[in-house]
Protein backbone atom coordinates (compact mmCIF):
# COMPACT_ATOMS: atom_id res chain seq x y z
CA UNK A 1 0.00 0.00 0.00
CA UNK A 2 1.49 3.49 -1.01
CA UNK A 3 -0.08 6.27 1.71
CA UNK A 4 0.42 9.67 -0.10
CA UNK A 5 0.32 13.27 2.33
CA UNK A 6 0.64 16.62 1.05
CA UNK A 7 1.72 19.27 3.47
CA UNK A 8 4.26 19.87 6.44
CA UNK A 9 5.31 16.80 8.69
CA UNK A 10 3.24 17.00 11.64
CA UNK A 11 -0.02 17.72 9.34
CA UNK A 12 1.52 14.22 7.46
CA UNK A 13 1.36 11.89 10.02
CA UNK A 14 -0.06 8.27 10.01
CA UNK A 15 -2.18 8.23 12.91
CA UNK A 16 -1.53 5.47 15.60
CA UNK A 17 -4.75 3.51 14.50
CA UNK A 18 -2.88 3.16 10.65
CA UNK A 19 -0.06 1.87 11.70
CA UNK A 20 0.87 -1.76 10.91
CA UNK A 21 2.37 -2.67 14.66
CA UNK A 22 4.12 -0.51 17.13
CA UNK A 23 6.04 -1.09 20.43
CA UNK A 24 9.19 -0.15 22.16
CA UNK A 25 10.86 -3.79 20.96
CA UNK A 26 10.12 -3.17 16.81
CA UNK A 27 9.73 -0.29 14.12
CA UNK A 28 6.04 0.37 12.73
CA UNK A 29 6.66 -1.45 9.63
CA UNK A 30 6.60 1.48 6.99
CA UNK A 31 8.53 3.06 5.06
CA UNK A 32 8.49 6.78 4.32
CA UNK A 33 9.62 8.63 1.27
CA UNK A 34 9.67 12.30 1.45
CA UNK A 35 10.26 14.86 -1.09
CA UNK A 36 11.94 18.41 -0.41
CA UNK A 37 12.23 21.70 -2.72
CA UNK A 38 15.33 22.80 -4.06
CA UNK A 39 18.22 23.69 -1.90
CA UNK A 40 16.26 22.59 1.33
CA UNK A 41 18.12 20.34 3.70
CA UNK A 42 16.52 17.44 5.80
CA UNK A 43 14.37 19.37 8.71
CA UNK A 44 14.44 18.70 12.70
CA UNK A 45 10.51 18.17 11.93
CA UNK A 46 11.01 15.25 9.23
CA UNK A 47 13.03 13.35 12.11
CA UNK A 48 11.23 14.51 14.96
CA UNK A 49 8.25 12.88 12.86
CA UNK A 50 10.29 9.63 11.77
CA UNK A 51 11.20 8.89 15.59
CA UNK A 52 7.26 10.33 16.77
CA UNK A 53 5.42 7.12 14.24
CA UNK A 54 9.01 4.88 14.43
CA UNK A 55 9.47 4.64 11.21
CA UNK A 56 11.59 1.50 9.54
CA UNK A 57 13.42 4.34 7.83
CA UNK A 58 13.12 7.85 5.98
CA UNK A 59 14.08 8.82 2.46
CA UNK A 60 14.30 12.49 1.68
CA UNK A 61 15.07 13.75 -1.83
CA UNK A 62 15.77 16.95 -2.39
CA UNK A 63 16.10 18.72 -5.38
CA UNK A 64 19.38 20.65 -6.23
CA UNK A 65 17.94 22.66 -9.28
CA UNK A 66 21.23 21.73 -11.55
CA UNK A 67 19.86 20.88 -14.65
CA UNK A 68 21.74 17.77 -16.73
CA UNK A 69 21.19 16.70 -20.33
CA UNK A 70 19.69 13.08 -21.24
CA UNK A 71 21.96 10.94 -23.12
CA UNK A 72 20.43 10.59 -26.93
CA UNK A 73 18.75 13.59 -26.00
CA UNK A 74 18.12 16.90 -25.46
CA UNK A 75 15.77 16.50 -22.59
CA UNK A 76 16.78 18.51 -18.98
CA UNK A 77 15.94 17.60 -15.75
CA UNK A 78 16.99 17.55 -12.03
CA UNK A 79 19.70 15.85 -10.38
CA UNK A 80 18.15 14.45 -7.22
CA UNK A 81 19.77 14.24 -3.81
CA UNK A 82 19.05 11.49 -1.30
CA UNK A 83 19.14 11.34 2.27
CA UNK A 84 18.32 8.26 4.44
CA UNK A 85 17.47 8.37 8.19
CA UNK A 86 16.52 5.77 10.81
CA UNK A 87 16.29 5.31 14.77
CA UNK A 88 18.79 4.42 16.65
CA UNK A 89 18.58 1.92 19.98
CA UNK A 90 18.48 3.84 23.66
CA UNK A 91 21.54 5.01 24.66
CA UNK A 92 23.29 6.92 21.42
CA UNK A 93 23.22 10.68 21.48
CA UNK A 94 20.85 11.57 19.34
CA UNK A 95 17.37 9.16 18.53
CA UNK A 96 18.39 9.06 14.91
CA UNK A 97 20.76 8.44 12.07
CA UNK A 98 21.40 10.62 9.28
CA UNK A 99 23.08 9.90 6.31
CA UNK A 100 25.56 11.95 4.06
CA UNK A 101 23.75 13.33 0.34
CA UNK A 102 23.62 10.12 -1.91
CA UNK A 103 22.79 9.31 -5.40
CA UNK A 104 19.95 7.52 -6.63
CA UNK A 105 21.82 4.83 -7.71
CA UNK A 106 23.36 4.30 -3.95
CA UNK A 107 19.27 4.35 -2.83
CA UNK A 108 18.71 1.51 -5.03
CA UNK A 109 21.37 -0.51 -4.19
CA UNK A 110 20.65 -0.04 0.17
CA UNK A 111 19.02 -3.22 1.48
CA UNK A 112 16.54 -1.84 3.41
CA UNK A 113 15.37 -5.35 4.98
CA UNK A 114 18.62 -6.21 5.96
CA UNK A 115 18.78 -2.55 7.88
CA UNK A 116 15.25 -2.67 9.43
CA UNK A 117 15.93 -6.43 10.66
CA UNK A 118 19.03 -5.35 12.59
CA UNK A 119 17.86 -2.20 13.86
CA UNK A 120 15.20 -4.37 15.61
CA UNK A 121 17.43 -6.98 16.71
CA UNK A 122 19.27 -3.82 18.31
CA UNK A 123 15.73 -2.59 19.74
CA UNK A 124 14.73 -6.32 21.22
CA UNK A 125 17.69 -6.64 22.38
CA UNK A 126 17.27 -3.58 24.87
CA UNK A 127 13.59 -3.95 25.49
CA UNK A 128 14.19 -7.16 26.95
CA UNK A 129 17.28 -5.76 28.99
CA UNK A 130 14.75 -2.83 30.62
CA UNK A 131 12.57 -5.76 31.48
CA UNK A 132 14.83 -7.97 33.02
CA UNK A 133 16.68 -5.16 35.16
CA UNK A 134 13.65 -2.84 36.02
CA UNK A 135 10.23 -4.10 37.17
CA UNK A 136 8.66 -1.01 37.26
CA UNK A 137 7.36 1.58 35.07
CA UNK A 138 10.38 4.79 33.72
CA UNK A 139 8.64 7.92 33.99
CA UNK A 140 8.82 11.33 32.33
CA UNK A 141 7.42 14.04 34.96
CA UNK A 142 6.12 16.94 33.76
CA UNK A 143 5.18 20.35 35.37
CA UNK A 144 3.51 23.57 34.06
CA UNK A 145 4.47 26.72 35.97
CA UNK A 146 1.45 29.31 35.99
CA UNK A 147 3.34 31.32 38.29
CA UNK A 148 0.44 30.78 40.43
CA UNK A 149 0.79 27.83 42.42
CA UNK A 150 -0.01 27.89 45.97
CA UNK A 151 2.00 27.42 48.89
CA UNK A 152 4.39 25.72 46.77
CA UNK A 153 7.03 26.51 44.05
CA UNK A 154 7.63 24.81 40.73
CA UNK A 155 10.71 23.13 42.60
CA UNK A 156 8.79 21.95 45.79
CA UNK A 157 5.79 20.30 43.81
CA UNK A 158 8.12 18.47 41.52
CA UNK A 159 10.38 16.90 44.20
CA UNK A 160 7.11 15.85 46.05
CA UNK A 161 6.18 14.50 42.74
CA UNK A 162 8.99 12.82 42.38
CA UNK A 163 8.79 11.50 45.96
CA UNK A 164 5.22 10.21 45.61
CA UNK A 165 6.36 8.14 42.24
CA UNK A 166 9.34 6.69 44.09
CA UNK A 167 7.11 5.95 46.76
CA UNK A 168 4.73 4.50 44.10
CA UNK A 169 7.44 2.24 42.91
CA UNK A 170 8.22 4.19 39.94
CA UNK A 171 11.74 5.52 38.18
CA UNK A 172 11.82 8.97 36.92
CA UNK A 173 13.73 9.04 33.80
CA UNK A 174 13.70 13.28 33.07
CA UNK A 175 11.47 16.16 33.98
CA UNK A 176 9.93 18.78 31.77
CA UNK A 177 8.73 21.72 32.93
CA UNK A 178 7.00 24.39 30.76
CA UNK A 179 5.94 27.98 31.70
CA UNK A 180 2.79 29.30 30.28
CA UNK A 181 0.05 32.07 31.73
CA UNK A 182 -2.65 29.63 31.74
CA UNK A 183 -3.03 25.77 30.89
CA UNK A 184 -3.99 24.77 27.33
CA UNK A 185 -7.58 23.72 27.22
CA UNK A 186 -7.02 20.49 25.84
CA UNK A 187 -3.39 19.44 26.31
CA UNK A 188 -2.16 21.23 29.54
CA UNK A 189 1.30 21.88 28.04
CA UNK A 190 1.72 23.75 24.32
CA UNK A 191 1.57 21.70 20.97
CA UNK A 192 5.64 22.19 20.84
CA UNK A 193 6.17 20.85 24.07
CA UNK A 194 3.71 17.82 23.46
CA UNK A 195 5.83 17.14 20.74
CA UNK A 196 8.86 17.39 22.80
CA UNK A 197 7.47 15.25 25.48
CA UNK A 198 6.91 12.55 22.61
CA UNK A 199 10.69 12.71 21.77
CA UNK A 200 11.60 12.23 25.21
CA UNK A 201 9.75 8.84 25.81
CA UNK A 202 10.50 7.63 22.70
CA UNK A 203 14.30 8.10 23.07
CA UNK A 204 14.20 7.27 27.23
CA UNK A 205 12.46 4.40 26.56
CA UNK A 206 9.82 6.21 28.93
CA UNK A 207 5.93 3.85 29.45
CA UNK A 208 4.29 6.47 31.60
CA UNK A 209 4.28 10.16 31.61
CA UNK A 210 3.33 11.96 35.26
CA UNK A 211 1.39 15.85 35.24
CA UNK A 212 2.06 17.72 38.69
CA UNK A 213 -1.89 18.89 38.41
CA UNK A 214 -5.18 17.56 37.82
CA UNK A 215 -5.93 16.60 34.26
CA UNK A 216 -9.65 16.61 32.43
CA UNK A 217 -10.48 13.23 30.77
CA UNK A 218 -10.26 15.35 27.48
CA UNK A 219 -6.92 16.51 28.55
CA UNK A 220 -5.93 12.68 29.50
CA UNK A 221 -7.33 11.40 26.25
CA UNK A 222 -5.66 13.99 23.66
CA UNK A 223 -2.19 13.47 25.64
CA UNK A 224 -2.29 9.81 25.13
CA UNK A 225 -2.87 9.89 21.37
CA UNK A 226 0.01 12.84 20.88
CA UNK A 227 2.72 11.37 22.85
CA UNK A 228 1.83 7.60 22.27
CA UNK A 229 1.80 6.19 26.21
CA UNK A 230 -0.09 6.30 29.30
CA UNK A 231 -0.46 9.83 30.92
CA UNK A 232 -1.88 9.91 34.43
CA UNK A 233 -1.65 12.41 37.04
CA UNK A 234 -1.42 13.49 40.53
CA UNK A 235 -4.04 12.50 42.16
CA UNK A 236 -3.76 9.03 39.99
CA UNK A 237 -0.04 8.44 41.62
CA UNK A 238 -1.45 9.43 45.27
CA UNK A 239 -4.16 6.71 44.62
CA UNK A 240 -2.27 4.06 43.76
CA UNK A 241 0.16 4.66 46.77
CA UNK A 242 -3.13 4.50 49.12
CA UNK A 243 -3.87 1.64 47.54
CA UNK A 244 -0.58 -0.48 48.12
CA UNK A 245 -0.75 0.67 51.71
CA UNK A 246 -4.51 0.42 52.84
CA UNK A 247 -3.94 -2.56 55.19
CA UNK A 248 -7.43 -3.23 56.90
CA UNK A 249 -10.60 -3.83 55.63
CA UNK A 250 -11.38 -0.06 56.65
CA UNK A 251 -8.87 1.36 54.34
CA UNK A 252 -9.39 -0.75 51.16
CA UNK A 253 -12.66 -0.18 51.26
CA UNK A 254 -12.02 3.83 51.33
CA UNK A 255 -9.37 3.92 48.92
CA UNK A 256 -11.53 1.45 46.26
CA UNK A 257 -14.40 4.48 47.05
CA UNK A 258 -11.76 7.32 46.33
CA UNK A 259 -10.44 5.04 43.13
CA UNK A 260 -14.04 4.66 41.88
CA UNK A 261 -15.17 8.29 42.83
CA UNK A 262 -11.81 9.14 40.71
CA UNK A 263 -12.99 6.72 37.80
CA UNK A 264 -15.96 7.63 37.18
CA UNK A 265 -16.23 10.45 34.81
CA UNK A 266 -13.18 9.24 33.09
CA UNK A 267 -14.98 6.50 31.48
CA UNK A 268 -15.62 8.19 28.02
CA UNK A 269 -12.90 7.52 25.20
CA UNK A 270 -11.76 4.65 26.76
CA UNK A 271 -11.17 2.93 23.43
CA UNK A 272 -13.77 1.51 20.58
CA UNK A 273 -15.31 -1.10 22.49
CA UNK A 274 -16.28 1.60 25.36
CA UNK A 275 -18.56 3.07 22.76
CA UNK A 276 -20.04 0.00 20.90
CA UNK A 277 -23.50 -1.47 21.04
CA UNK A 278 -24.33 -4.64 22.96
CA UNK A 279 -27.80 -5.33 21.62
CA UNK A 280 -27.55 -8.20 19.91
CA UNK A 281 -25.73 -10.44 17.17
CA UNK A 282 -23.66 -7.73 15.45
CA UNK A 283 -24.39 -4.77 17.87
CA UNK A 284 -27.77 -4.08 15.93
CA UNK A 285 -30.62 -2.24 17.09
CA UNK A 286 -31.61 -0.44 20.25
CA UNK A 287 -28.93 -1.17 22.92
CA UNK A 288 -27.03 0.06 25.59
CA UNK A 289 -23.76 0.76 24.95
CA UNK A 290 -20.68 -0.76 26.90
CA UNK A 291 -19.67 2.41 28.77
CA UNK A 292 -23.56 3.40 29.81
CA UNK A 293 -23.39 -0.56 31.39
CA UNK A 294 -19.81 -0.10 33.54
CA UNK A 295 -20.98 3.36 34.32
CA UNK A 296 -23.68 2.07 35.69
CA UNK A 297 -22.19 -0.80 37.47
CA UNK A 298 -19.52 1.53 39.00
CA UNK A 299 -22.51 3.67 40.51
CA UNK A 300 -23.93 0.80 41.88
CA UNK A 301 -20.60 -0.18 43.49
CA UNK A 302 -20.10 3.10 44.72
CA UNK A 303 -23.51 3.47 46.50
CA UNK A 304 -22.62 0.24 48.02
CA UNK A 305 -19.55 1.46 49.37
CA UNK A 306 -20.58 4.74 50.67
CA UNK A 307 -23.49 2.74 52.76
CA UNK A 308 -19.75 0.62 53.84
CA UNK A 309 -18.41 3.79 54.69
CA UNK A 310 -21.31 5.54 56.25
CA UNK A 311 -21.22 2.74 58.25
CA UNK A 312 -17.86 2.58 59.67
CA UNK A 313 -18.16 6.13 60.49
CA UNK A 314 -21.08 5.23 62.98
CA UNK A 315 -18.97 2.26 64.38
CA UNK A 316 -16.17 5.16 64.84
CA UNK A 317 -18.77 7.54 66.33
CA UNK A 318 -19.77 4.56 69.27
CA UNK A 319 -16.30 3.88 69.53
CA UNK A 320 -15.49 7.57 70.83
CA UNK A 321 -18.48 7.86 72.88
CA UNK A 322 -17.33 4.42 74.92
CA UNK A 323 -13.86 6.33 75.30
CA UNK A 324 -15.55 9.75 76.11
CA UNK A 325 -17.94 7.70 79.16
CA UNK A 326 -14.40 6.75 80.44
CA UNK A 327 -13.41 10.23 80.33
CA UNK A 328 -10.00 9.54 78.95
CA UNK A 329 -9.14 12.77 76.64
CA UNK A 330 -7.86 11.81 73.47
CA UNK A 331 -5.19 13.82 71.08
CA UNK A 332 -5.42 12.77 66.96
CA UNK A 333 -2.35 13.37 65.55
CA UNK A 334 -2.10 15.24 62.35
CA UNK A 335 0.50 16.71 59.97
CA UNK A 336 2.23 16.49 56.97
CA UNK A 337 3.04 13.24 54.92
CA UNK A 338 6.52 11.68 56.34
CA UNK A 339 6.97 14.27 59.42
CA UNK A 340 7.22 11.63 61.70
CA UNK A 341 4.05 11.28 63.39
CA UNK A 342 4.10 7.44 63.53
CA UNK A 343 7.93 6.69 64.80
CA UNK A 344 6.43 9.48 67.63
CA UNK A 345 3.40 7.47 68.61
CA UNK A 346 5.87 4.71 68.56
CA UNK A 347 8.47 6.59 70.77
CA UNK A 348 5.76 7.66 73.27
CA UNK A 349 3.65 4.64 74.05
CA UNK A 350 5.94 2.37 72.79
CA UNK A 351 4.14 1.20 70.37
CA UNK A 352 4.95 -0.88 66.94
CA UNK A 353 3.22 0.80 64.19
CA UNK A 354 5.01 0.13 60.92
CA UNK A 355 6.96 3.29 60.08
CA UNK A 356 9.37 4.48 57.00
CA UNK A 357 11.09 7.20 55.13
CA UNK A 358 8.41 7.33 52.35
CA UNK A 359 5.01 9.44 51.84
CA UNK A 360 2.02 7.57 53.34
CA UNK A 361 3.84 4.68 54.91
CA UNK A 362 1.04 4.51 57.06
CA UNK A 363 -2.87 5.08 55.97
CA UNK A 364 -5.12 3.65 58.54
CA UNK A 365 -5.20 5.18 62.03
CA UNK A 366 -4.07 3.81 65.19
CA UNK A 367 -5.57 4.49 68.95
CA UNK A 368 -2.41 4.04 71.59
CA UNK A 369 -2.87 4.24 75.51
CA UNK A 370 -0.44 7.10 76.53
CA UNK A 371 0.38 7.18 80.83
CA UNK A 372 2.12 10.01 81.76
CA UNK A 373 3.51 10.52 85.34
CA UNK A 374 2.72 13.63 87.26
CA UNK A 375 4.84 15.30 89.76
CA UNK A 376 2.65 14.10 92.62
CA UNK A 377 2.90 10.85 92.21
CA UNK A 378 -0.51 10.01 90.67
CA UNK A 379 -0.43 8.76 86.29
CA UNK A 380 -2.91 10.47 84.01
CA UNK A 381 -4.12 8.74 80.68
CA UNK A 382 -4.30 9.89 77.08
CA UNK A 383 -5.16 8.04 74.07
CA UNK A 384 -2.77 9.53 71.43
CA UNK A 385 -4.22 8.84 67.48
CA UNK A 386 -2.08 8.42 64.57
CA UNK A 387 -4.44 9.93 61.76
CA UNK A 388 -3.38 9.92 57.73
CA UNK A 389 -0.54 12.35 56.46
CA UNK A 390 -1.79 15.49 54.80
CA UNK A 391 -0.46 16.63 51.46
CA UNK A 392 -0.57 20.06 49.25
CA UNK A 393 -3.85 20.00 47.40
CA UNK A 394 -5.19 16.81 49.14
CA UNK A 395 -7.20 15.19 46.30
CA UNK A 396 -11.21 15.76 47.08
CA UNK A 397 -11.93 12.21 46.38
CA UNK A 398 -9.81 11.40 49.69
CA UNK A 399 -11.28 13.66 52.15
CA UNK A 400 -14.66 13.04 51.00
CA UNK A 401 -13.43 8.84 50.85
CA UNK A 402 -11.54 9.00 54.26
CA UNK A 403 -14.40 11.20 55.60
CA UNK A 404 -14.69 8.18 58.13
CA UNK A 405 -11.00 8.29 59.00
CA UNK A 406 -10.58 12.08 59.24
CA UNK A 407 -13.56 12.46 61.99
CA UNK A 408 -10.94 11.06 64.33
CA UNK A 409 -9.18 14.57 64.09
CA UNK A 410 -12.80 16.49 64.60
CA UNK A 411 -13.70 14.34 67.67
CA UNK A 412 -10.75 14.38 69.55
CA UNK A 413 -10.10 16.47 72.26
CA UNK A 414 -7.31 18.07 71.09
CA UNK A 415 -4.41 18.34 68.27
CA UNK A 416 -0.69 17.42 67.88
CA UNK A 417 0.56 19.03 64.70
CA UNK A 418 3.53 17.24 64.11
CA UNK A 419 6.01 19.42 61.77
CA UNK A 420 9.08 18.23 59.79
CA UNK A 421 11.72 20.75 60.45
CA UNK A 422 14.68 19.56 58.53
CA UNK A 423 12.27 19.57 55.59
CA UNK A 424 13.01 23.28 53.19
CA UNK A 425 9.14 23.34 52.77
CA UNK A 426 8.35 22.96 56.13
CA UNK A 427 6.70 26.36 56.39
CA UNK A 428 4.31 26.04 53.71
CA UNK A 429 3.94 22.20 54.89
CA UNK A 430 2.47 24.10 58.34
CA UNK A 431 0.58 26.25 56.10
CA UNK A 432 -0.82 22.86 54.11
CA UNK A 433 -2.09 21.14 56.82
CA UNK A 434 -3.70 24.12 59.05
CA UNK A 435 -5.75 24.82 55.58
CA UNK A 436 -7.10 21.26 55.19
CA UNK A 437 -8.01 21.66 58.85
CA UNK A 438 -10.30 24.81 58.50
CA UNK A 439 -11.72 23.60 55.70
CA UNK A 440 -13.43 20.84 58.22
CA UNK A 441 -17.09 21.16 58.59
CA UNK A 442 -16.09 20.82 62.78
CA UNK A 443 -13.85 22.97 64.41
CA UNK A 444 -11.49 21.00 65.79
CA UNK A 445 -9.87 21.37 69.31
CA UNK A 446 -6.65 23.25 70.58
CA UNK A 447 -3.58 22.50 68.79
CA UNK A 448 0.10 22.16 69.85
CA UNK A 449 2.69 22.63 66.97
CA UNK A 450 5.66 20.18 67.54
CA UNK A 451 8.66 20.18 65.51
CA UNK A 452 9.96 16.72 65.19
CA UNK A 453 13.60 16.23 63.76
CA UNK A 454 15.81 18.32 65.79
CA UNK A 455 18.61 16.50 65.37
CA UNK A 456 18.71 17.43 61.58
CA UNK A 457 18.13 21.13 62.06
CA UNK A 458 20.70 23.58 62.00
CA UNK A 459 21.19 26.07 64.28
CA UNK A 460 19.33 29.25 62.03
CA UNK A 461 16.02 27.29 61.19
CA UNK A 462 15.75 26.25 64.42
CA UNK A 463 16.28 30.26 65.52
CA UNK A 464 13.73 30.93 62.57
CA UNK A 465 11.18 28.56 63.90
CA UNK A 466 11.43 29.93 67.54
CA UNK A 467 10.75 32.94 66.92
CA UNK A 468 7.69 32.54 64.46
CA UNK A 469 5.91 29.67 66.89
CA UNK A 470 7.11 30.56 70.79
CA UNK A 471 4.64 28.27 72.17
CA UNK A 472 5.41 24.93 70.18
CA UNK A 473 7.52 21.61 71.68
CA UNK A 474 11.12 20.90 69.88
CA UNK A 475 11.91 16.76 69.59
CA UNK A 476 13.47 14.22 67.71
CA UNK A 477 11.36 10.86 68.08
CA UNK A 478 14.04 8.57 66.78
CA UNK A 479 16.32 10.19 69.12
CA UNK A 480 14.08 10.57 72.07
CA UNK A 481 14.72 13.73 72.57
CA UNK A 482 12.32 16.33 74.42
CA UNK A 483 9.66 13.59 75.10
CA UNK A 484 9.09 14.36 78.62
CA UNK A 485 8.38 17.80 77.68
CA UNK A 486 6.36 16.98 75.27
CA UNK A 487 3.99 14.27 77.72
CA UNK A 488 3.79 17.23 80.04
CA UNK A 489 2.16 19.62 77.41
CA UNK A 490 -0.18 16.86 76.13
CA UNK A 491 -1.36 16.77 79.21
CA UNK A 492 -1.88 20.46 79.75
CA UNK A 493 -3.53 20.77 76.38
CA UNK A 494 -6.88 18.53 77.21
Amino acid sequence: MIRVGIGFPHQTQIPPLELPRYGAKRLCGIRCLATNGPGTFPSEAHLTAMVLQRLDALMMLTLTGQGFERRGGGATGYVDVAYLAHLLPQGAETPWSLSPAMGLDAVVEQDFLALVEGLETEFERDFIGQQVDQDHDRIILIGLDTGEQKGQGMGERLQELSRLVDTAGGEVLETVIQKRSRPHPQTVVGAGKVQDIAMAAQTLGANLIVFDRDLSPAQTRNLEQRIGIRVVDRTEVILDIFAQRAQSQAGKLQVELAQLAYQLPRLTGRGQAMSRLGGGIGTRGPGETKLETERRTIQRRLTRLQKEVNQLQSHRSRMRQQRQKQEVPTVAIVGYTNAGKSTLINALTNATVYTADQLFATLDPTTRRLVIDNEDGTRSMLLLTDTVGFIHELPPALIDAFRATLEEVTEADGLLHVVDLSHPAWQSQIKAVEGIIGEMEITPGPTLLAFNKLDQVNSETLELAKSLYPDAVYVAARERIGLETLRQRLLALV
